[in-house]
């Protein structure tokens, strides 16, 4: 008799496509559904590791869009100390899906604009991105510029764009329980004044980010139908967690939670696909050899091996990538082999 696991290839079984190879043998992760060519404006957001992707597709000559790229006169190291050409527009990481729907809804008018802002020894911080500005703003006008500033880079990218890669991070996260404004970083962590009263803690559940992504999705096809959304789930571990659990339990349950939402999105959306990015780094198949000794870091390698795949199971879909003459992807950004932006890491400074 036949059934379906007799014509199954090597890569559905874990003997010949894991257990009889050597981890950097392991190929095929990716059965890629979207496209990513070269000459088609791409846009990053989300936590730190689509850093990585971002650069690692320029440095290869793909169309990295930056929407809201660094003023003329401002040096390069300046520039990225300002968080100029981190993402395609400067909101800083974006960790949860729900941080992700605000920007977009307040970038097209569908959310009203936040009039909070957080002050420190003088200074004014956005609570949407505190960390965005080393030292914080000189006055609420120069925040309020600067935001509006962004939320246009925001449009024009999502309307430029033919692929948006979204890297999901984090369930937790901090909100105002009046408005329902959901923090990049808990307040008083790096500015502003923490009320108990206030500032609920919250740590999104899968059909909470289900529901945002969903959204997330509706809005994007609406303001550009033929956007291509490409997801990742963030390797890095939680620097810390407000959860009670430990944190290497709320980081199982965060990136696990992600990944399940991640998986439902590219089975319901034909133009949305996920690249395994987390597996390759976390899986246990791969004995932890990307990780900096901090077991929290990915160390160049392991980015390397990452794009080495993503390139791979690109070609194996859809033939050597082909560059168009006139066009080549933005580069030149000389941090970006070995600095990445991580707000949440300033959490580090409070482990006693």
């Amino acid at each position: 008799m036949s059934h379906p696991y007799q014509s199954l290839p090597p890569r559905a079984f874990w003997k010949t496509g894991v257990a009889e190879l050597n981890p950097l043998q392991i190929a095929g992760l990716w059965q890629a559904k979207l496209q990513v060519a070269p000459g088609v404006p791409i846009i990053t957001a989300g936590s730190c590791f689509a850093q990585h992707i971002g650069r690692a597709l320029a440095a290869r000559g793909f169309q990295w869009f930056d929407a809201e790229p660094a003023p003329a006169w401002l040096f390069e190291e300046a520039a990225a100390d300002f968080n100029y050409g981190i993402f395609s527009f400067r909101t800083g990481n974006i960790y949860t899906a729900r941080a992700l729907l605000q920007w977009l809804r307040m970038a097209y008018g569908e959310m009203a604009l936040p009039d909070e802002w957080w002050s420190e020894a003088g200074r004014v911080y956005d609570p949407l991105r505190p960390a965005i500005e080393p030292g914080g703003f000189e006055s609420i006008e120069e925040a309020r510029a600067s935001r509006a500033a962004t939320l246009v880079a925001i449009r024009r990218a999502v309307e430029t764009a033919g692929v948006f890669v979204f890297t999901l991070g984090l369930t937790e996260s901090w909100a105002d329980v009046e408005t329902g404004l959901e923090y990049a970083l808990c307040p008083g962590t790096l500015a502003g004044q923490f009320d108990p009263d206030r500032h609920v803690f919250r740590n999104h559940r899968h059909a909470a980010i289900l529901a945002d992504m969903e959204a997330v999705l509706a809005l994007l096809a609406a303001k550009n139908p033929d956007l291509k959304v490409l997801l990742t789930v963030s390797p890095v571990p939680l620097t810390a967690t407000a959860s009670g659990e430990h944190v290497l339990t709320a980081t199982t349950r965060s990136k696990s939670t992600l990944r399940a939402v991640a998986a439902e999105l590219v089975e319901d959306h034909a133009h949305v696909d996920y690249f395994p990015s987390y597996e390759i780094i976390t899986h246990p198949v791969f004995r932890g050899m990307f990780y900096a000794p901090n077991q929290r870091q990915v160390v160049p390698e392991g980015v390397e091996v990452v794009m080495r795949h993503f390139f791979a199971d690109q070609e194996a879909a859809f033939g050597p990538p082909k560059f168009p003459k006139a066009r080549k992807g933005q580069g030149g950004r000389s941090r970006a082999a070995t600095e990445v932006k991580c707000e949440e890491e300033m959490l580090n400074a409070f482990a006693r």
